[in-house]
């Protein structure tokens, strides 16, 4: 009596078992409070069909990034894009086996490769404005395979992954515009472009003396060599396709046309690009992108400089005009965007279920087969158990909500 009593005590404990593991387990891949970007749904995916003729290839932007190899990442920093914030998560907020070494009272940070004296981000904080200040896509895709070359002697060819911030066309614009008054002029900027930088002839000054503090919006805008007009199309686009600076070359609306199609395949093709106005999906794809992982989350900001403008609809248009080239990019970049987010976060659901239907198929034959409790089942690294396990890798912090209220009309 007490042998069959002994073997029904086990035949019960056998199910219980099963469903305190499922209950491990699922602690595991949702622990309270981790960062499993659950929140992002409530505001995420596009509901309207895309205007763009996308494919899967332009959609799918993982990258294999082998930051202990010959993998560089290229931070390409337009002005008034959040690209100071972006940047400083770059050397302080990635989780990494020998994190950047950023050092009280210095701008710049020591990012090199794990047990190698190479660095593996370009950018303002790690290698500075080593190509110019604020050099654009011409400029950096003929001048960071040199310079990085001189500073690192290397016999393997190097994987350039360049990434980007892009801002609303109006916000961004406003955003300059109260800066330059505040005495910013970037003119130590080298504008190179096959091997030379423009004339005076070619891109006149909008002011004289040093600066331009205190310029009116009225006359920020009444300068046609402004380069704050259209600048993430022209700091994205080959400028050598339009003759760079010289705009005797072409007619103004080939030249607009090839600088905007330009700009719109450089995005497109580059390894990752976020959205100022989407700062947790621009983690998430980053992340996702990279397989990253970010320490602390990011956060939106929306008292901005330029949110707080008293603009009139005029104006507002007046600044669309100016910017017409920026207002169709940023269109084209914020329907990718979203797009791109949309089939990661699907395609990651559909990765959990897959994983998840494995897991309940396992857990009904080791009952139908009467096994024992698996001893490996958690933190040994082999066998059907370590699902779990792995899957706290991904744990992150919470993230807050995205806003765009202040850019859906002015």
């Amino acid at each position: 009596i007490n042998i069959m009593d002994e073997r029904s005590s086990k035949l019960i404990l056998v199910p219980i078992l099963a469903v305190l593991f499922v209950m491990i387990g699922y602690q595991y891949i949702c622990p309270a409070g981790s960062n499993s970007y659950s929140d992002l749904d409530d505001d995420g995916p596009p509901k309207l069909p895309s205007k763009f003729n996308f494919t899967e290839r332009d959609l799918d932007r993982h990258v294999e990034f082998n930051i202990k190899g010959d993998d560089v990442i290229v931070f390409l920093h337009i002005q008034k894009t959040g690209g100071t914030t972006f940047g400083r998560h770059l050397v302080r907020n990635i989780r990494l086996e020998q994190p950047c070494d950023c050092k009280p009272g210095q701008k710049k940070c020591t990012c090199h490769r794990p047990g190698k004296e190479e660095s593996w981000l370009f950018s303002r904080f790690s290698t500075g404005w080593s190509c110019g200040l604020h050099a654009d896509w011409t400029e950096l895709t003929n001048c960071v395979p040199v310079v990085m070359d001189k500073k690192e002697a290397q016999r393997n060819k190097r994987n350039f992954y360049y990434i980007t911030m892009l801002r609303d066309p109006v916000s961004r614009y406003l955003s300059e515009w109260k800066h330059v008054q505040r005495g910013a002029t970037w003119k130590t900027a080298l504008h190179m472009c096959d091997r030379r930088s423009p004339t005076q002839d070619e891109l006149p000054t909008c002011y004289s003396g040093d600066d331009w503090s205190g310029v009116t919006l009225k006359e920020f805008m009444n300068c046609q060599s402004n380069l704050a007009n259209n600048r993430q199309v022209r700091m994205l686009a080959d400028l050598s396709l339009v003759g760079c600076y010289n705009m005797s070359s072409m007619n103004e609306s080939q030249r607009n046309h090839i600088l905007l199609s330009s700009a719109m395949s450089n995005l497109k093709n580059m390894a990752f690009y976020g959205l100022t106005e989407f700062q947790r999906k621009t983690q998430y794809l980053f992340e996702r992108t990279f397989s990253l992982r970010f320490i602390s989350a990011f956060t939106q900001i929306n008292s901005t400089r330029a949110a707080n403008v008293d603009l009139s609809e005029a104006v507002r248009r007046r600044i669309e005009e100016l910017n017409f080239l920026d207002v169709q990019l940023y269109e084209y970049a914020k329907d990718l965007f979203l797009q791109r987010f949309q089939y990661t976060r699907q395609r990651e659901h559909q990765e959990v279920r897959l994983k998840r239907r494995e897991e309940r198929r396992w857990l009904r034959e080791q009952r139908d087969q009467g096994r024992p409790w698996p001893s490996k089942h958690k933190g040994s690294g082999k066998g059907d158990g370590d699902v779990f396990e792995k899957e706290t890798e991904n744990d992150l912090p919470t993230t807050t909500e995205d806003y765009t209220s202040q850019v859906a009309r002015w």
